[in-house]
């Protein structure tokens, strides 16, 4: 028997990434302005986007951004206790991808390759590798 998949409207994909990021830059305590540098927003859209009724695109950039930050948000979680898993990417890091700054500045400043290179990290101490 053939079941036909769900298939997902952009509008409501970006909805449900936006109310997972809020929730995510909300559990870490981050400012206004570094939820939106984080997501690659202006803090004037940010304050729009996590609204429910934000009807705004999301560009793939944006997307992408918000999935591997809901990403390292899980792998802390189950990697860490409290309350390290909640303030882990707000502290400084002298591991080698932070040079003792915090992962989320290091995050912003670095943009997607540096998301990406956060989470792949976490789900290599996750993973054991």
């Amino acid at each position: 028997m053939y079941v036909a998949e769900k298939i997902r409207e952009p509008a409501q994909i970006n909805a449900v990434a936006l109310k997972a990021y809020a929730r995510v830059a909300d559990s870490w305590g981050l400012s206004l302005k570094e939820a939106a540098g984080l997501a690659d927003m202006s803090e004037s859209t940010w304050k729009r986007a996590k609204k429910p009724e934000f009807a705004g695109e999301l560009t793939k950039d944006q997307l992408l951004r918000l999935s591997a930050v809901i990403g390292i948000y899980k792998s802390l979680e189950l990697y860490f206790s409290e309350p390290l898993a909640r303030n882990w990417f707000t502290r400084p890091n002298t591991g080698p991808l932070f040079g003792g700054g915090r992962p989320v500045d290091t995050a912003i400043d670095g943009g997607l390759p540096q998301i990406l290179a956060v989470r792949t990290y976490l789900d290599a101490l996750r993973g054991g590798a």
